[in-house]
């Protein structure tokens, strides 16, 4: 039974097809498009694949993005959408937040995917999700799988783009992230990634004082691989784990 995940980012569809909706299945394609590219995937990387039997989606686009989609998948597949959206609870994940509708997909079923992850390779443990790409989330969870709560900050695209719009006559390219920046450029890449690094930093911290162990930390996001060298604490750097994530809940709902 194949199997099309699909994840709708700030800035892109990133997609793949599996050999069947269950972890660790294997991977026969994927791809990403730009959102402003959506309506072309009927015609063309989606063209020659044969048609998935189940598909299941997280997004945190506009109903109009996400109808866009779903309009290509019609098209060339006549394939019916679902969508993973927040819940109490899924997937032994227990959401904590205050009201957990209003939780983003791509964080919950990240956590769904790291804590899949994580049970997979030894025992539970408690658990900082990190997700850098257009904004930044730093998830924390303990170490029965509720999330306990997350930070949210601007991207580092977003937080040059802030700057130069917020200060008169800050108009330069990006630079190196250096210790101690002597220009402007490294000063403003180095300050967007510090203040990155600082937050994942203090999740960890908190984690540690609230469950009285070391966790497990997880990062993804298309911009991860940026942060790993400025990083210090320890962590693994998984592409996939929101696709893990949708893997999980459906190989759960099926099941069930």
């Amino acid at each position: 039974m194949t199997f099309l995940a699909i994840d709708i980012g700030n800035t892109r569809l990133k997609w793949a097809v599996y050999e069947a909706p269950a972890p660790g299945a294997a991977i026969l394609a994927h791809g990403a498009e730009f959102l402003e590219q959506i309506d072309t995937l009927a015609e063309g990387p989606w063209a020659s694949l044969a048609a998935p039997r189940r598909m299941l989606g997280c997004t945190v686009a506009a109903d109009a993005v996400r109808r866009r989609a779903e309009a290509q998948m019609e098209e060339v597949w006549d394939l019916p959408a679902h969508w993973v959206y927040a819940t109490a609870a899924e997937s032994g994940m227990s959401n904590g937040y205050d009201q957990p509708g209003r939780l983003g997909a791509d964080r919950w079923v990240a956590m769904v995917g790291a804590r899949h992850r994580l049970l997979a390779s030894g025992p539970a443990r408690p658990m900082v999700v990190v997700m850098i790409g257009t904004a930044v989330t730093v998830e924390a969870v303990d170490a029965s799988g509720h999330f306990l709560g997350g930070f949210i900050l601007p991207g580092h695209g977003i937080m040059l783009r802030a700057l130069e719009q917020g200060t008169a006559g800050l108009h330069v390219p990006t630079g190196d992230v250096r210790e101690f920046p002597t220009n402007t450029s490294d000063g403003l890449t180095s300050g967007g990634t510090y203040a990155i690094a600082g937050a994942i930093e203090r999740m960890v911290q908190h984690v540690r004082a609230r469950c009285g162990a070391e966790p497990a930390c997880y990062v993804t996001g298309g911009a991860g691989w940026k942060m790993a060298p400025h990083m210090s604490v320890q962590f693994e750097l998984v592409e996939s784990l929101i696709f893990d994530g949708l893997l999980a809940i459906a190989a759960d709902r099926l099941a069930g």
